[in-house]
This record gives structure tokens, C-alpha cells and sequence, in this order.
């Protein structure tokens, strides 16, 4: 299974590439990670953030790889503990459908992607920013599967 990240927002500083590489190549060989920068929508005056989202919905729906399961990160979503999630990625990978996850820009997700959905995931009810949320999703995927193949990482 292929995991496709699809990010809006390009050339983040060095910490945030290298603390997402650490554990985008952690990952196991049944379960890789990739990621694609989405441009983000220049804020301009006079725009609503509803034009932003349009626009940047464009770019993420175009780029969606078919026959994928869609995760979209969503602060209304579901929070699942590390268990629930590991268990969700279990089911993803038994399904033999490559996995495409979605982290919006700055002013969210148009309503289209979010209704395509297969799954609304929430991390916290904490405001995170963006760039950060590129590492706790590939360190939280890469501890699900740790979990999965029984790996000592997670600790309980």
C-alpha cells in the first residue's frame, strides 16, 4: 500500500522537512509514504477564505490518485487514540486500496473534499499549524504501524 500526503503549502523550513523525512522513511516497506506539496492559494485582499478553499480544493481533487481511500484532516473530524488509529490503518491496508490523506492550507477544506471523504480525522481540538501537522501525521502512521507488526516504539 502506497500512502499518499497531500499537503497545501510548499518550501517549509528545514525542521518541518526534516523532522517529516525521519519518519516518512521509518515507515515499512508495505506501507510507504509520500508526499506532494500543493501550492497554496496567495492570500490576497478581497478574497473570501471560501475563494481560497476553491481554489486549493482544485489542486487537491486533481491530484488525488484514484481508487484511493481519502482521509481528510478536519478539525470537526473523529479523534482517535493511536489503538483506533493503528486499527483503521490495518483496515486500509487489508483493503488493497492505496491511502490518500489530506491536510488543508491556513483556512481549512472546501465542503467538496470533505464530502468525498471515506473518513474526517481530527488530531486534537487544539489549533495546530500546518507545517507541524505533516510531522504528527507521519510519526502517528508510523507508530500505527509499529503497532501492527508489534514493534516496541509504542508504548503502553
Amino acid at each position: 500500500m502506497k500512502i499518499h500526503l497531500l499537503a497545501v503549502g510548499q518550501k517549509m523550513p528545514d525542521w518541518v522537512v526534516q523532522g517529516y523525512e525521519e519518519y516518512s522513511r521509518r515507515m515499512p516497506r508495505e506501507a510507504s509514504l509520500q508526499l506532494t506539496e500543493l501550492k497554496a492559494e496567495k492570500r490576497v485582499a478581497g478574497k473570501t477564505a471560501q475563494q481560497f478553499m476553491a481554489a486549493e480544493s482544485e489542486r487537491i481533487l486533481s491530484s488525488i490518485p484514484p481508487d484511493c481511500q481519502l482521509w481528510v484532516f478536519d478539525e470537526h473530524g473523529t479523534i482517535p487514540d493511536t489503538r483506533q488509529l493503528a486499527d483503521w490503518c490495518r483496515d486500509a491496508l487489508q483493503s488493497g486500496q492505496d491511502l490518500c490523506l489530506v491536510i488543508g492550507g491556513p483556512d481549512g477544506l472546501d465542503p467538496a473534499i470533505k464530502q468525498r471523504a471515506h473518513r474526517l480525522v481530527s488530531l486534537s481540538r487544539l489549533t495546530l499549524p500546518h507545517p507541524m501537522v505533516r510531522i504528527v501525521v507521519a510519526e502517528q502512521l508510523y507508530r500505527a504501524f509499529s503497532i501492527l507488526q508489534n514493534h516496541p516504539y509504542h508504548r503502553e
